[in-house]
């Protein structure tokens, strides 16, 4: 029968009883297979939120408080899909041109700073040759024309006596540079917005290490062996699995002593037989060089960098920064402290930068000192703050997120900790060996895991030899022995490929 149509009716089933079902009402309702129920509980249990309950005769009962709205489908749904993907186009548009204005002002502004000091500095020592006499230029004051001819001569005398290289050393720093060189618009972005997630295909790693743990494991995963894979607390994890199991045709079923597991046939018909370290990178090890049968040995968040640069990379735009911070500041103070400037008709005195770039400008409009005040004083100073404004705030941000994943990271080495040796937990094993799973507040970190996972199975607390106290978690010892017999009930040869009887190659 049609899966679409299969589904619908153990849909319209579940709407007809408010209390909840089993499997075997729906079976007696629609008349579809036992499995194939199971596989659509799952599904249904997923898509509209729904919760799993174990009766006393050990039958798994799904219930649905929240009614029969769907997160996948309906108009709530796809507006929702909508809103998601236009908001998303929206702020990729605004990223890109947001850098591009970035690009633009940064060395743009710099550049163009740089022209007009120049200029200014030739054409005040053309003056000076000219009328000897005049010491105008020599006063300056704040940015004055002294200032400048210093920097210039300066430069110019660095240049004449800095070292000179044979070609073969000059061969060899060019090519050092050019193997750790950066183009400049990324470098910069770099600085400014920091560099792509690494953990932004989290939920992808996630899923392959469940997947591998479950084709380790013949295909049966418990709830508890979820939580120590992905860190998660019950509630989390209960919803997310149930999500897993619509996803890659899972059901839920249930062991003789009445534990809830989840069996994934489909995902043991694979060709190889790869290792759990060659399916997921970067995976944590928890003890042990190897890990055998349903050892946990969850995958690893990397942390976030402010960025990628060196940090004199990152000096230099703080100085090109600070140069048109300086510029600015100058220009917008001096817009309002001179103002218009009124020349001699005859012999024009043209005194510090900002009656030089006045000077000019009075030649195509009527009032320079607005043009000056706005867009080389107001703009750029404006553009300065925000350039050191958002990479500091980011890098608070990066700080703030690289804590609650160094949290998660420590969660998921805890969890999987305690489940591999669920008796007799030294409190100090729980320190972790990796930076990326080493928690600011250990001591408050480890006393919030230990109530976390006490919350799914109590932990029965002892004193050691040396007053340390020893916990030991044997709700979880007893689900691991139930799932482990579980799981040896499992027939294999259902998941063997078998031979080839049809190749469109032959």
């Amino acid at each position: 029968m049609n899966t679409e149509i299969s589904y619908k009716k153990v849909i319209n089933s579940l709407k007809q009883r408010k209390k909840g079902a089993v499997a075997a009402d729906i079976c007696a309702q629609t008349a579809l297979p036992l499995t194939t129920v199971n596989e659509l509980l799952s599904k249904a249990a997923d898509e509209f939120s729904g919760h799993l309950k174990v009766t006393e005769s050990g039958e798994i009962q799904y219930y649905f408080p929240s009614g029969f709205t769907s997160r996948y489908k309906g108009i709530k749904a796809v507006f929702s899909n909508i809103f998601k993907k236009i908001t998303a186009f929206i702020k990729k548009t605004s990223v890109i041109l947001f850098k591009i204005w970035i690009m633009v002002m940064l060395i743009g502004y710099f550049v163009l700073f740089i022209a007009i000091a120049l200029a200014a500095v030739f054409i005040q020592i053309a003056a000076k040759s000219n009328n000897s006499s005049s010491s105008s230029g020599d006063k300056g004051g704040f940015f004055g024309f002294g200032l400048f001819d210093l920097i210039f001569r300066l430069w110019f005398f660095n240049e004449i006596t800095k070292p000179r290289y044979s070609y073969e050393t000059y061969e060899n720093i060019k090519n050092k540079n050019t193997k750790t060189k950066r183009p400049m618009h990324k470098a910069i972005f770099s600085f400014v917005f920091g560099e792509e997630d690494p953990n932004k295909n989290w939920d992808e790693i996630r899923d392959k290490s469940v997947i591998a743990f479950l084709q380790s494991n013949r295909g049966v995963i418990s709830l508890s062996e979820y939580m120590a894979l992905t860190g998660e607390s019950a509630p989390c994890a209960e919803k997310n699995i149930l999500e897993f199991c619509s996803k890659f045709e899972g059901r839920a079923e249930i062991t003789e002593e009445g534990t809830i597991i989840y069996c994934f046939d489909k995902l043991l018909l694979q060709s190889d037989n790869r290792k759990f370290s060659d399916l997921i990178p970067g995976y944590l090890r928890t003890g042990g060089s190897t890990l055998k049968g349903s050892m946990i040995a969850p995958p690893v968040k990397r942390l976030k960098s402010f960025s990628a640069n060196s940090k004199k990379m990152n000096g230099w735009f703080i100085a090109i920064n600070a140069v048109n911070f300086i510029f600015g500041s100058y220009f917008l103070y001096q817009s309002f402290a001179l103002g218009k400037i009124i020349f001699d008709a005859v012999e024009p005195v043209i005194q510090g930068l900002y009656g030089t770039v006045f000077y000019f400008l009075n030649f195509i409009m009527s009032e320079p000192q607005n043009f000056i005040r706005i867009v080389l004083g107001f703009i750029p100073l404006i553009f300065s703050l925000f350039f050191w404004i958002i990479p500091a705030v980011r890098n608070s941000f990066v700080k703030k997120e690289n804590i609650k994943t160094k949290l998660s990271n420590f969660k998921r080495f805890c969890f999987s900790k305690i489940f591999n040796s669920p008796k007799k937990i030294d409190i100090d094993s729980l320190d972790p060996n990796m930076n990326e799973c080493f928690p600011d507040d250990l001591e408050s970190a480890k006393d919030k895991i230990i109530k976390e996972i006490g919350a799914y199975s109590n932990a029965e607390v002892d004193v050691g030899i040396n007053g340390k106290i020893i916990y030991s978690f044997n709700g979880i010892e007893r689900e691991k022995e139930e799932v482990r017999k579980f799981r040896e009930s499992v027939d294999l040869s259902k998941s063997d490929l078998g031979k080839t009887v049809f190749d469109t190659n032959e």
